[in-house]
């Protein structure tokens, strides 16, 4: 009985050091909860941050990505067609448009506080408007209609299955491809600046005015346009030549000489005068014609 410990001594023994390892157990769990609620409320704010720049970019001016993510209609599906397959580089955006909008559905599946935000594009990824997001699958995961992981990710996969079935992508690209390789054509948004006519090419020199040029001979010696100086009313008449002026200063000495007179006005042919008219007597008898 005497080598036998108490009970109690062995618990005030251990009652400390198993009371530490307890809160120490309890402490870690706690924080390693902290952590991960931490990484959650992170995660979610990274999918919340990847959606709002989505959309910025959807909603960008002349950007046809948000009619990607709209509900389908007649209205809107002939110029929304048009939009997205109007250039191969509006197609390749729309195709990873939609891929980082699969992509966001896939990271925040397991968060259900993002539910509500990302029932929009799970929406969109159903009705797989165009057939890109089975295209995304086909060429991403190497999905089939027969058997894909990421018809997971919406609730109803009957659209996307048809759309890999029939590869309807395929389809819009070869009617619009075409386009694609045609001659590159003005915006319609964009005014086209008028270009003025082209001007007539100038006559050669013997050419008749709206006819073709005919050849002049070799012995005939035309000047250049380029030996023709310029010529502008703005400048003053540059001085005649030294032969110029004496010619000039003789015909004026030469009209000096004769008075300036005018030569005398040609003789106007002559005219037969009229005689006057006889005038009539007062109380003079007209004439009667003479009775028969």
């Amino acid at each position: 009985m005497s080598g036998r410990v108490p009970i109690s001594v062995l618990f005030a023994r251990y009652a400390t050091p198993l009371a530490v390892l307890l809160g120490l157990g309890v402490g870690a769990f706690a924080i390693a909860d902290q952590m991960a609620a931490d990484r959650r409320a992170a995660h979610e704010r990274a999918v919340i941050a990847r959606s709002d720049e989505l959309t910025a970019r959807a909603m960008a001016p002349g950007s046809a990505l948000a009619c990607l993510d709209a509900a389908p209609g007649d209205a809107t599906e002939t110029a929304c067609e048009a939009a997205v397959f109007g250039s191969p580089q509006a197609t390749a955006a729309a195709v990873a448009y939609i891929g980082a909008r699969m992509a966001l559905l896939a990271d925040g599946r397991d968060v259900p506080a993002l539910a509500p935000r990302l029932a929009t594009t799970r929406r969109a990824i159903e009705v797989d408007r165009f057939g890109i997001a089975a295209q995304v699958l086909s060429q991403r995961d190497g999905c089939s209609a027969a058997q894909c992981t990421g018809f997971a990710l919406v609730t109803d996969s009957s659209m996307l299955r048809s759309n890999l079935k029939a590869r309807t992508f395929d389809q819009y690209v070869s009617r619009h491809s075409v386009a694609w390789n045609g001659p590159v054509q003005a915006a319609p948004d964009k005014p086209v600046a008028a270009v003025p006519p082209a001007a007539p090419p100038p006559l050669q020199a013997g050419a008749p005015a709206g006819g073709e040029a005919r050849q002049v001979s070799s012995k005939y010696d035309f000047p250049s346009a380029a030996s023709i100086p310029p010529v502008s009313i703005m400048n003053a008449e540059p001085p005649l030549s030294k032969e110029a002026t004496e010619a000039r200063q003789a015909a004026a000495a030469q009209g000096a000489a004769l008075g300036d007179r005018a030569p005398p006005a040609p003789p106007q042919p002559e005219r037969t005068p009229v005689p006057p008219k006889r005038p009539q007597v007062p109380n003079e008898p007209a004439d009667i014609a003479p009775a028969r």
